[in-house]
């Protein structure tokens, strides 16, 4: 492992608030970040493969609109594209929560309309992770078409490991209830910012890693305030344990908790024990 990749938790971490991306309670909307398991020192799970159900066969997994030697680049905006902004930003790690510096991420998704351009390589694009595992892409929010909800398809390779082919979700999505490929551990974190939208999504690769030596913070164990069993109007720290319907849980992100944030309800900020 070269001296790139040997980055420990709370230098991963550092990074991620450095670049805005990592407020506790900033994205809300989806999954917990894999950066905030990895702040936790639990072990973060692998991102989950998917196919997308336009494919001809099971064996097609990006579906019928992927197209090979996409161009490398960051920015799938040019003059006069139509749509909302959306900026789409994360990390890469692998089993140990050590981010892969040099990890391919190929995107692809439909315009504004819900068509995929088969001619071209509009809305194509692959690029790498930085020295810190780190991934940007600037692109817009997709449109719909029939049959499926508003998703983003990528491939993703470390150096040498095989690929992940998978896909990206909103959040809040009527569709999300009724498309049969949607998998909710896909969701990506989204917030409004002005007219556009940020977006924020950790994968977790199957590439064995070598834990470094050191120690993350272990979580709070101490009594949340309030008492241990989950109250609106309670804040939270990370780490902090409740009881609610009879079953423990973890806090994932500091918050003050509202009716209606019950922890069965919103896994991005409480983990069933």
């Amino acid at each position: 492992m070269d001296e790139d990749t040997k980055l420990s938790r709370k230098t991963v971490l550092r990074a991620a608030l450095a670049a805005g991306v990592a407020a506790p309670v900033a994205l809300i909307g989806g999954p917990a970040l894999a950066r905030t398991t990895v702040a936790g020192g639990q072990a973060p799970e692998l991102t989950p493969a998917c196919h997308d159900g336009d494919e001809p066969t099971i064996e097609q997994t990006e579906g019928p609109y992927f197209k090979p030697n996409s161009p490398e680049r960051t920015d799938l905006v040019t003059p006069g594209t139509q749509g909302t902004r959306l900026t789409v930003s994360g990390y890469v790690f692998g089993r140990a929560c050590l981010p892969v510096n040099r990890a391919l991420l190929d995107f692809w998704q439909a315009d504004v309309n819900g068509a995929y351009d088969n001619t071209g390589y509009t809305f194509r694009g692959h690029q790498y992770t930085d020295a810190q595992g780190a991934f940007r892409l600037s692109t817009i929010v997709p449109g719909l078409y029939p049959g499926r909800t508003r998703h983003i398809h990528v491939k993703v390779q470390a150096p040498g490991r095989p690929i992940l082919t998978t896909q990206l979700y909103f959040p809040n999505e009527p569709r999300n209830n009724t498309d049969t490929i949607f998998d909710a551990r896909l969701l990506m974190t989204v917030r409004d910012n002005g007219t556009a939208k940020e977006a924020a999504f950790d994968f977790v690769l199957n590439v064995p890693q070598t834990p470094t030596s050191t120690t993350p913070t272990s979580p709070p164990t101490s009594t949340p305030p309030g008492g241990a069993t989950w109250a609106a109007g309670t804040a939270y720290a990370a780490g902090a344990r409740v009881t609610y319907g009879g079953r423990g849980y973890v806090c994932l992100q500091g918050h003050t908790a509202q009716p209606g944030w019950e922890p069965p309800a919103v896994p991005a900020l409480w983990r069933a024990e």
